[in-house]
């Protein structure tokens, strides 16, 4: 017999991501929502944010050691964030050039400047694992540039966005996480009308996030992510344990009568509490212009258009009465088919069974 045991089934354990985007489309106020965060701002880019936060690391040592003390408990939190890995590395530079006493990697001379580095940040990553390993989530926060890309299979360059890290540190990061997530400006260019010589016109601006992998940028999930969605937390909220499931809304007390004007009204014969009616299959939400895996969701669960209708209602997303059919795409996708447990909990909660 051999003495390791088997295990099988899908295991609930922290989760490790990396989001990158341009400057100032809202990483950090995204990362405030991840269950009970803690940051290590290493650029003070959350001074605006009521988020908690550790001292600013002014060392690669000091980082260290923030880290450390969230692995060894003495840092409460549900998440640690580290904002952001372009400037965690320039303590990392800062500090292999100081050992070394050099100027720069490039005073190493035949790259083993890059080669130190990538060793070192790989500290970093080791130490986030161990957090991992504790029961806590860990959040990595990037910048994102536009880089020339050119395939060794392929004639010409291109452009595509990349993490704003040094090419050796990049490959590490993007093989480490869970979850890499790009976050951009999703921008529409339109013609202004249909002359030979019109000029096109950029409309939109709409942040989106992408999961999977484009030509123009890298991404990963291992959820089932949809390739794009919006850039809401809720998308990815039943991704990450810990996360507190949206308080139901309380409903307005109706008014009371008073007595002294209004009779007091006869009592009313007890009628029985109606079932649960039966869902729909996916042909038939199909046929009602319900999309296809919303559809398939929907009749596993036994969940009618009519309580899908009145949970987005009272959400405040869309008027109870818009038929699912003219849900926008990304709405459906994000947020409905990617944040489906939540969506079911709040149809179950809001459901009248009997005892």
């Amino acid at each position: 017999m051999s003495k390791y045991a088997i295990t099988s089934g899908v295991q609930d354990s922290p989760v490790k991501t990396v989001l990158y985007g341009p400057e100032g489309i809202g990483k950090s106020t995204f990362a405030s929502h991840f269950p009970d965060p803690v940051f290590i701002d290493t650029e003070g880019g959350t001074k605006r944010l009521n988020v908690k936060r550790l001292p600013q690391p002014t060392s690669w040592a000091m980082l260290l050691d923030e880290v450390a003390e969230v692995r060894r408990g003495n840092i409460p939190c549900g998440t640690l964030v580290i904002d952001t890995a372009d400037w965690a590395e320039r303590l990392a530079i800062d500090a292999v050039c100081a050992k070394a006493k050099v100027d720069g990697l490039e005073g190493f001379g035949y790259g083993k400047g890059y080669t130190y580095l990538k060793e070192e940040f790989g500290k970093l990553l080791d130490a986030l694992e161990e957090v991992l390993n504790t029961g806590h989530n860990v959040l990595v926060l990037a910048h994102a540039a536009i880089t020339k890309f050119e395939q060794p299979d392929a004639a010409g360059s291109y452009d595509r966005w990349t993490m704003k890290t040094t090419k050796q540190v990049e490959p590490l990061i993007r093989e480490w996480c869970d979850m890499l997530l790009f976050v951009n400006y999703q921008t529409v260019v339109e013609k202004s009308s249909s002359a030979p010589n019109a000029k096109n016109k950029v409309t939109g601006g709409r942040r989106v996030m992408y999961t999977t992998h484009h030509p123009c940028w890298d991404a990963k999930n291992r959820f089932g992510l949809p390739d794009e969605m919006p850039f809401d937390y809720a998308g990815i909220a039943a991704c990450i344990p810990g996360t507190t499931p949206a308080p139901k809304p309380n409903p307005e007390p109706s008014p009371q009568p008073e007595a002294d004007i209004l009779p007091t009204p006869a009592p009313q014969p007890q009628t029985p509490r109606e079932e649960v009616p039966e869902a729909l299959l996916t042909p038939d939400l199909i046929a009602l212009g319900v999309p296809e895996k919303l559809a398939s969701l929907m009749s596993a669960n036994n969940v009618t258009p009519e309580e899908l209708q009145a949970v987005v209602g009272k959400r405040g997303y869309f008027p109870e009465d818009m038929p699912i059919r003219d849900y926008p795409a990304d709405f459906v996708e994000g947020c409905l088919v990617a944040a489906w447990p939540q969506v079911l909990q709040m149809v179950l909660d809001s459901r009248d069974l009997p005892f």
